[in-house]
């Protein structure tokens, strides 16, 4: 393996093992129709018969890279839609349930256990762990920029982050991209989207920041994506994409509503005028004049030449004056009320309710209008809720696997790539109550079929309980019944104990000063 690893570069080897030929040693399949070995064959029907197998083969690899090439070709229809969506989720930030509901997704994603860490690292190989250990938490920071990076991958679906690489130390570093700005190239898009025959060696994934005009291999960028909608493949959907069009009915409903208030809620007066049997060409002068002497006048500075208008208490176009001719009219200034109907705001509330039903978040933890659930976490009460994160959890797990496996490959632990496992802490323990119920129900069932009714002969026998009840093969019956001897055996040797060691020595100081002796 040395050997082979000095004759190419650290750039070839990464090209080699994540490239788009490569995929860690899982290429697509090939058959080839090799004419020398089979014009050696005296059977001719043998010989139609690989030439028919290496025909079929042929075609359906070659409709595989028709399809793949097609299917991901509509991320470039897609691309105008994806930023116009991308300026609707940065409009949605300022409005406060939907800034709460990231904070919550961010948080209840992200939760750290009992010894302060939020990515959990098991590892069978205690140099591997420590190695990822140190990667995590040391030189990327895990703990800060993991909520960072959930958060803006709930909000755009997608978040983009670059890894500095060098060819000793492996990941030493990373760098958040602008997410708007970058664009996932996938096999064949360039082609079919520049109309030009893409080069070979380019045919496969790697990034493109269209502001630099720079691009990058598929190794060098982390690709945190939520997939949830084939239509905007290979991007990821927003957790904010169902709520886009009821927030921008929201919006307009919560207009409509100020805009009404501030021009029906203020009372207003309304003065009859008496008008006697005035010409009706003299009536609107009369009236106007009547109204100017409502209004004190208006006050100039002599200093300055500004006019005060402090001194002008109402304007005309909030008091009405109706001329009369009716000198019996009552009620010569009529106070008229403003808007009653303030607190009628159910289509507010309407539209509330299907934002909130998008976000999937209840509304008591969006407005903290109360304290709900005991302080306890939203996943720890609702399982559904609970879900929702562990496939937000799963989704930022995918890219921190591959950073994790490109920090291996550099450092030359090729063979010790699949030998980890991270996690998140589940925040929820709803899922795991659930699993304990159900194995308590599975346990009691168990024992009430191999048990003695009385009669001397069970219900089932342990093994076909086991087989139908916990779902075992009959190999991990058998195994089970090896280990339970193994165990019973160490048992005994265990109640054998204090006949084979008599003394330990453990207490040899304490009864040199306080024994008998």
């Amino acid at each position: 393996m040395e050997n082979n690893n000095k004759q190419y570069t650290v750039w070839q080897r990464l090209t080699q093992a994540f490239g788009p030929n490569a995929l860690l040693n899982q290429d697509y399949p090939t058959y080839k129709l090799d004419k020398k070995e089979l014009l050696r064959t005296t059977s001719k029907q043998e010989y139609e018969m690989e030439k028919l197998q290496a025909q079929q083969t042929y075609y359906l690899a070659n409709n595989w890279t028709k399809i793949e090439s097609n299917l991901y070709t509509q991320a470039v229809y897609y691309e105008p839609t994806r930023l116009a969506s991308f300026y609707d989720y940065e409009s949605m930030e300022y409005t406060p349930e939907i800034s709460a509901a990231l904070d919550i997704y961010g948080e209840e994603s992200t939760t750290a256990d009992q010894n302060g860490y939020m990515l959990q690292i098991y590892s069978e190989s205690k140099r591997i762990k420590s190695i990822l250990v140190d990667l995590f938490n040391n030189v990327l920071d895990i703990n800060t920029n993991l909520p960072m990076w959930t958060r803006n991958t709930c909000k755009y679906g997608d978040n983009f982050v670059y890894l500095k690489l060098d060819a000793e130390k492996g990941v030493v570093g990373s760098m958040q991209l602008p997410n708007i700005e970058i664009e996932r190239l996938e096999r064949g898009m360039a082609a079919k989207s520049a109309n030009v025959d893409e080069p070979k060696e380019n045919k496969g994934l790697r990034f493109k920041w269209k502001a630099k005009d720079m691009e990058f291999n598929s190794w060098e960028i982390a690709h945190f994506r939520l997939l949830g909608d084939d239509r905007k493949l290979p991007y990821g959907t927003s957790m904010l994409e169902k709520a886009r069009r009821i927030w921008k009915q929201l919006l307009l409903s919560e207009d409509a509503m100020l805009i009404y208030r501030t021009s029906r809620a203020p009372e207003r007066r309304m003065f009859k005028v008496f008008v006697g049997n005035m010409n009706d060409d003299d009536v609107e002068a009369y009236v106007n004049r009547v109204a100017n002497k409502f209004k004190r006048e208006q006050v100039v500075d002599s200093k300055t030449g500004n006019v005060d208008m402090r001194f002008n208490q109402m304007a005309v176009d909030q008091d009405y004056f109706i001329p009369v001719r009716d000198p019996a009219a009552p009620d010569p200034i009529t106070t008229l009320p403003g808007a009653t109907n303030l607190s009628e705001i159910a289509d507010i509330e309407y539209i509330q309710k299907k934002l909130l039903t998008a976000l999937r978040v209840p509304k008591a933890f969006l407005g903290f209008e109360e304290v709900v659930g005991d302080g306890k976490n939203l996943a720890l009460q609702d399982i559904r809720f609970a879900r929702t994160i562990n496939r937000i959890q799963k989704s930022m797990l995918a890219e921190l696997n591959k950073v994790a496996i490109v920090h291996l490959f550099l450092l030359g632990f090729e063979d010790e790539l699949s030998n980890f496992t991270l996690g998140l802490t589940n925040p929820s323990t709803q899922a795991d109550l659930l699993k304990i119920d159900v194995w308590k129900e599975k346990v009691l069932l168990y024992k009430d079929l191999v048990s003695d009714p009385g009669n001397g002969i069970q219900a089932t026998s342990s093994t076909w309980a086991k087989k139908h009840i916990f779902g075992w093969s009959d190999e991990e019956v058998r195994l089970d019944l090896q280990q339970q001897r193994i165990e019973r055996a160490v048992g005994e040797e265990l109640k054998a104990t204090p006949t084979v060691i008599t003394k330990t020595g453990l207490f040899d100081n304490i009864d040199k000063l306080y024994g008998s002796n």
